[in-house]
This record gives structure tokens, sequence and C-alpha cells, in this order.
């Protein structure tokens, strides 16, 4: 790291960077995007196309981006669910797959007409290929879409990437061996042997030793994290060792913990220590921006970029539709991974180290990556008024008969007859529902996951997989007896389409709505709502009612109420 102009020592150094990432982070937050954009930017910013104080290559500065990048894989290992897998399984796996081949293709034939040699043409082309994890993950908990179907097929498909990924580097280190002396079938047959045998030794690891083990080190939760973070970086020396990659060890160490009931435990104490790792390999990948050639790499940029945000989600809305899902879910599922990777950053990192690209490509991947991640987090902030003013012009992605979805919304020959129809089956709704059912009334319950829909089929109950936020979905609901129509989901626009929604459809019974401030209920009360429920509030009132034995307070919204 060079030095910073008045400031001596590492350590010094070190606090003004922290300060600065924490400075350009929290403006970043403010404009809605993710802190990975912010890091870069930090790089190019204390870098030596702009104040100099970091060069890129202080090898403090790559230790700690190196022990980063094995935790990312680490979590990535941990947090691979079979149990989506199997769920979701056919159409992540048909649809991740068709995605990474023709957008690797398609990209491959643009950066060749472009000009890039081969070999460039293709580490960009694959790396246009792979979407964003930790962005798609955190933006859609943060809207609450993680569990919804589209949210479900979001994440399958990005585990079927990150797998590609995994393979990609394997191939990449094949290539780099088979340089040297050994043919390119000798050294493939030679890993794909070590990696049989090392597959063998996480299985007996998994089955045998870190079970026990584990268990007794769970009882000192700071043991149990420094044994994880000590168990992915030995791994990833194992992998390296092995001819495989770091990356590859680190993954393989989380997998073995994977089956273990500690998974969670681990994830969550080290996400955070890996978002600060990671830290330094962003901004040593913004410190090696050569801020006087963007101009010459930027056009491309931009058109890999539109290619990235608009052909891709295209391509994924394509196959998708093909499998017989609504154009609505698809066209949700392409806009939340229309973005490149922190993967595609690290495979173009992975490519620089052995020669096989130069600067000026890393830099073209690097700009791609700044440019789509960051419009995509207004993508997928807004997706839902994005399809629906698209909608008309997207009949040609869905089949007449959307069979996939079709399978999710009913069973086969069920004819609904209720008297409340609740959306979002969560605790809240599971309460409602118990209590309305013993009063009598029948309950039809609306859910976007549809594994729990599934579990509310299987305990005996009434269900219906859909959506409240989709406007088309309430025509679809036998809504001529139905008294009452429930939304839980506390979220002010949600609450809004569905009152439209049904009203277009011609709902003619009442309608209660979940919100938690009374801003948003005076808005939903003015759109119509004949109650607004406000569960923390209702519940905290009718407490100090209890406990003081006084009356309810006069203005407390009550319950929803039999007529």
């Amino acid at each position: 790291m060079a030095d910073i102009p008045a400031i001596e020592g590492v350590f010094n150094q070190f606090a003004i960077l922290l300060l600065v990432a924490a400075v350009i982070g929290f403006i970043g937050t403010r404009l809605k995007q993710p802190l990975v954009v912010s890091f870069i930017a930090v790089g190019i910013l204390v870098g030596p196309s702009a104040l100099g104080w970091v060069d890129g290559h202080e090898p403090m500065m790559e230790l700690l981006a190196e022990i980063g990048i094995a935790l990312l894989l680490f979590v990535v290992g941990l947090k691979l669910d079979l149990h989506l897998i199997r769920t979701m399984g056919p159409v992540a796996l048909v649809t991740g797959l068709g995605q990474v081949a023709l957008t690797a293709l398609v990209g491959f034939l643009i950066a060749l007409a472009a000009g890039l040699e081969p070999v460039a043409a293709l580490y960009v082309a694959v790396a246009l290929t792979f979407s964003s994890t930790i962005i798609v993950v955190k933006l859609l908990s943060d809207k609450k879409e993680i569990d919804a179907l589209h949210g479900r097929i979001a994440v399958g498909i990005l585990i079927v990437q990150d797998i590609c990924v995994i393979l990609a580097m394997i191939l990449i280190t094949s290539l780099t061996a088979a340089e040297g002396d050994a043919s390119l079938a000798y050294e493939m047959g030679r890993v794909a042997l070590t990696g049989l045998g090392v597959l063998a030794a996480v299985a007996l690891l998994m089955r045998y030793v870190l079970p026990r083990l584990l268990d007794v080190l769970a009882r000192t939760p700071e043991l149990l994290v420094l044994f994880s973070i000590a168990l992915a970086v030995s791994m990833a020396t194992g992998g390296d060792m092995l001819g495989f990659s770091k990356e590859v060890g680190a993954f393989l160490a989380g997998v073995a913990i994977a089956s273990t009931p500690y998974r969670e435990a681990v994830a969550s104490r080290l996400t955070a220590l890996r978002d600060f790792l990671l830290l330094f390999f962003f901004i040593s990948l913004g410190a090696q921006l050569d801020l006087t050639t963007i101009g010459d790499q930027l056009g491309l940029a931009l058109l890999f970029s539109a290619f990235v945000l608009l052909v891709k989600p295209l391509i994924i809305l394509a196959i998708m539709g093909i499998m017989g899902y609504r154009k609505r879910t698809g066209t949700l599922t392409g806009l939340t991974l229309a973005q490149i990777s922190e993967f595609s950053l690290i495979l173009g990192s992975l490519g620089l180290s052995v020669g096989h690209i130069d600067q000026e490509a890393m830099a073209l991947i690097t700009l791609v990556g700044l440019i789509t991640i960051g419009v995509s987090t207004y993508l997928i902030f807004y997706a839902r008024p994005i399809y629906e003013r698209l909608a008309p012009l997207l009949e040609v992605f869905e089949r007449s008969t959307p069979y996939a979805e079709i399978a999710l919304d009913s069973q086969p020959g069920q004819h609904y007859e209720a008297d409340v129809v609740i959306f979002g089956l969560g605790r809240y709704g599971h309460q409602l529902a118990k209590n309305f059912e013993a009063r009598g009334w029948r309950v039809l319950g609306i859910d976007f996951d549809p594994v729990v829909v599934a579990e509310w089929r299987d305990a005996g109950n009434m269900a219906h997989y859909g959506d409240a936020s989709d406007p088309e979905f309430p025509r679809s609901l036998p809504l001529g007896d139905v008294r009452w129509i429930i939304s839980t989901t506390p979220d002010r626009d949600v609450g809004g389409t569905l009152i439209n929604a049904l009203r277009a459809a011609g709902y003619q019974g009442r309608l209660a709505v979940t919100v938690h401030t009374r801003m948003d209920a005076e808005y939903l009360r003015r759109q119509g709502a004949d109650r607004v429920l406000m569960p923390f509030v209702d519940a905290a009132e009718m407490a100090v009612a209890e406990i003081t034995g006084g009356p309810d307070l006069p203005e407390r919204r009550n319950g929803v109420q039999q007529p």
C-alpha cells in the first residue's frame, strides 16, 4: 500500500481506508446501491488513478482479499440447499443451464465482433452469464420475496450458476497446468480422479467426523466459528495444492458442514466477517482500474451492460415460458438476475492471475459489473411496476396454458367455497385462520410460497397458490360467496394493488388489509379498505386494556368481526 500523505504506519493507513469505505458505503446505501459498487468506487478513489493511496497489490490487502473470497465460497457451500434443489430442480436446472449457455454464446459472438481476442472474449462472455448471489438474496429478503415462486426459482438458478462457476474454475486450473509438459487430456483426467478422491474424503468427513466434532465444538460458539474459518482456509489451501483452486476447496468445506444442524449458526456468524474481508477484494479491483483507459472501455462496457440488463432477462423469460410458467413469474425472475456476479469478478481475477487475460479485459468485466449491479438494484426494487407496464408486450413469452403454475394453483377437481379468503399464511395469517374456523367460517388460504401451500393442504385446509401483488390473480378466485378478504402482508403497495384488483374483478364483499404505520393505514382507507389491521398496535392496546382492567381505547382499530 502506498503511503498516505502525512500518515505513517500500516495501521493508520488502514484506519483511513476503512473510514473512507464507511463514508462512501453510507452514501451508496442512501442511493440504494449495494456495497459492492461502493467498495469498487472506494478502490478507484484511493487507487493510483486518483489519490494514489493504494496500488491494489499490497501483500496484506491481497491476503485479506483471498481470505474473504475463501469465506465467500465457504458460505455459498453452506447454503447449498438440497431441499430447494429438489423442489425447484427442473426449472432451476433447465433455466440456469440454458441461460448460461445462450448468454455465453451470444456474449462470445458480440465480444469477437467487438475485436476482443478469442480467450479474452470467452472470459468476458462467461462472466456475463452469472448473477450475484449476495445482491439477489439480500434484496429479495428485504422485499420479503425470497419465498415467492420467482424468488425460489431465482435462488435455484443462482445455485446452478454457482456450481457452473466452480466447474469453470476447475477447468481454468486444468488448462493452466496443461500449458506445461502435461497434455490437456492427461491433466483433465488427473483433476477428475483427484476430484473424485476429494469428494470421497469430504463424504467420509461429513458422515463420520464432522457431526461428532461439531457437537463438541458447538458448546463454545466462538470455537465453532474459529474451527469453521480454519476449515475453510485449510481446505482452500488443500484445493490449491491438489491442482484445483482455493475457491473450490473453500466451497467443498462449506458443503461438508451444510448437512449438519450448525450450518445456519455458522453462516450467520461468518456473513459479516465475509463482507468485511471482501471489502479488500473489491477495493483492490477498483484500485487496479486505470481511469485513463476507461474512456476507451466505456462504449464496449455499455454494450455488454445493455446485453445483461435487457437480453439476459428475456432469455430467462423465454425458457421459463417454454417450461409452462406465466410471463409474470418469468419477468420477475429475469429482472432479479439482470446483473453480473461477484463471481464474475473473481473468475476474471483468476484468469488475470494465470495470464489468460490482460488488465484491459479485467477492467472491462469490472466496469460491466459496476454498471449492471448498480442498475439492476433499481430493476429489482421496481420489478412489479416494470412488469405491469410491459405486460401487454410479453404475451408471446407465455403459453396459452401455463401448466407449470396451474399445478401450483389448484388441486384437480377441487371446488373452493369460502366465507373468508386470507392472503399470507404466515404466523399472523395462520392464527386468523384458526380463529375463523373456530367460529365456523370456511377459510381459503392464499400464499406465494408453493411449499407453504403444500403444507397447508397436507394439514387438510383449503389453500391456493397466488400472489396478492399480482393484479391479474383475483380474477381466478371464487369470489361470489366470499364475505371477507384479508391481506396479512404489511405492505402498502401490495394492499393498494389488491384493493384495486378485487374491485376490478367485481368483488362485492368486504376487505381488510394489514399495515404497520398510521400513515399507511390512512392511505389504504382512502383506497377503499373496510378494515385496516395493525397487529402490533392492536395487540399492545388489548394487552394494556387486559392488564389495567379498563375498556379498549376508543380509537383502537378492531380486528375483522363477523357482520
